[in-house]
């Protein structure tokens, strides 16, 4: 079954296509993102990595796609931080008609998928994430990951890319964790990155993924999670250990070795076989990862007593017709309106900043300011409504602002890299009502 192939184009809403195929036959459909920029009919051809890809097919339906800015995708758009990314991964299943989907990946596209189920706890069948890392370089409070010193030889590195001194170098790199690949690698390797992007978009895509960090929303993710990891790399047994035990619905299973060698794909397989082969939970509460803003106007008592009634009305009516129709752009959802706040959910974080500074643009026309709030949370589902801490917490971080302000929790923060947004540190707030203090940040530029 596993010679079948197809291939499309999926077409999120700002009309890019995103470059898919699908492979073989199944009950099952897994869906994996090549981790760097890559190429995915180059993939299936790997003399190593194409010979997974197709042990999988023999017993599933892959889909497999190129994401913007890469490889058979659109070129010439804005590389995608883990937003956007999330959504073309929506545009391709929508395309491909896959319902509950086993999404497969490691480093970055382990961060798509956890935000995605996040968002969505009812689409995935299950999470299977490979040598699993909440973000990539290291950090005060991460000890693992990328160290600051070794940016530089890594940007050199990568200024190699497409070469043949870099798949030397990659080759090497392998060798050196005990990886020792077939010497047709590394001809194929340099044919292959090349055949993806250039140096400059694998330079700029690896800087964005040095920016995000998907901590936060890692408690939000209620779907079955298998994590793989080597068990003679102490550090990656660390980190995989910290990500599981920040995953309610997380199982961590060590394999052998130090390295992914052609030898140990078959084990590999046969663990993701397992794990696809037992029934999904349905999550105990019906939560979802969202992201909240809120706005009001600043001085607005002041303003009314100055206007009087009537024109203060006329005055909140174009206010509110301009919230409305930014939101419509940004696909928020309203939630509530009361006098001259509004409370609005969103399904992604960049877009709800991006709403925010827009409506603040934009009111300034009739010579008033708002503030703004944004957070992104676990949130209850209540009659339809989104609710819960995550809400209380948007609601104090937008009452610390000032007016035309702004302000993001660091979980926003963390999730918008590569979105064009600009943060300076507003420092750490107790928020009334909501335990332990909080970092908070004010959006400081427009793309």
């Amino acid at each position: 079954m596993g010679d079948r192939t197809t291939f499309g184009y999926a077409r999120p809403d700002d009309g890019a296509y995103i470059g898919y195929r699908v492979d073989g036959e199944g009950p099952i459909d897994i869906v994996y993102q090549p981790e760097w920029p890559g190429n995915i009919d180059m993939d299936w051809q790997g003399p190593v990595f194409g010979s997974w890809l197709r042990s999988f097919s023999s017993f599933a339906r892959v889909i497999t796609h190129d994401h913007r800015g890469v490889g058979l995708s659109s070129r010439d758009v804005q590389l995608p931080n883990l937003e956007t990314r999330v959504f073309d991964l929506l545009a391709v299943l929508r395309a491909t008609g896959t319902r509950r989907p086993v999404l497969l990946g490691g480093l970055s596209s382990g961060a798509v998928h956890v935000l995605l189920a996040a968002m969505r706890p009812r689409l995935p069948r299950a999470i299977i994430w490979l040598e699993p890392a909440a973000r990539y370089s290291e950090a005060p409070d991460y000890p693992w990951g990328v160290k600051e010193e070794d940016r530089d030889l890594e940007a050199d590195y990568l200024s190699l890319w497409g070469t043949e001194d870099y798949a030397k170098a990659f080759v090497e790199e392998q060798a050196a964790i005990g990886n020792e690949l077939p010497p047709e690698v590394r001809s194929f390797h340099a044919v292959q990155t090349r055949n993806a992007c250039t140096p400059d978009v694998a330079l700029r895509l690896n800087e964005i993924w040095d920016q995000t960090d998907v901590r936060g929303v890692l408690e939000a993710v209620n779907v079955p999670t298998l994590l793989l990891v080597h068990e003679e790399r102490k550090d990656s047994i660390e980190e995989a250990e910290y990500v599981a035990s920040r995953m309610p619905a997380a199982e961590l299973r060590r394999m052998p070795g130090s390295a992914w060698t052609l030898e140990e794909q078959p084990a590999w397989t046969e663990q993701i076989r397992e794990f696809v082969g037992v029934a999904p939970s349905s999550p105990e509460t019906d939560t979802v990862l969202s992201t909240v803003l809120f706005t009001d106007i600043v001085g607005s008592t002041e303003r009314q007593a100055s206007l009087g009634d009537r024109d203060w009305k006329n005055l909140v009516s174009k206010h509110h017709g301009i919230v409305r129709e930014t939101l419509g752009r940004y696909k928020g959802t309203e939630i509530d309106t009361a006098g001259d706040g509004f409370y609005a959910t969103f399904d992604g974080p960049a877009r709800a900043v991006h709403c925010a500074l827009e409506i603040g643009e934009r009111v300034r026309a009739l010579g008033i300011e708002i503030r703004a709030g944004v957070h992104t949370g676990e949130c209850e589902v209540i009659d339809g409504k989104v609710g819960g801490i995550a809400v209380s917490i948007g609601k104090r971080i937008s009452d610390l602002a000032g007016p035309s302000d702004v302000l993001a929790s660091q979980t926003v923060k963390d999730l918008v890299a590569g979105s064009g947004l600009s943060f300076e540190d507003a420092g750490e707030h107790e928020l009334k009502g909501v335990p332990s203090s909080w970092h908070i940040f004010r959006v400081v530029s427009l793309p």
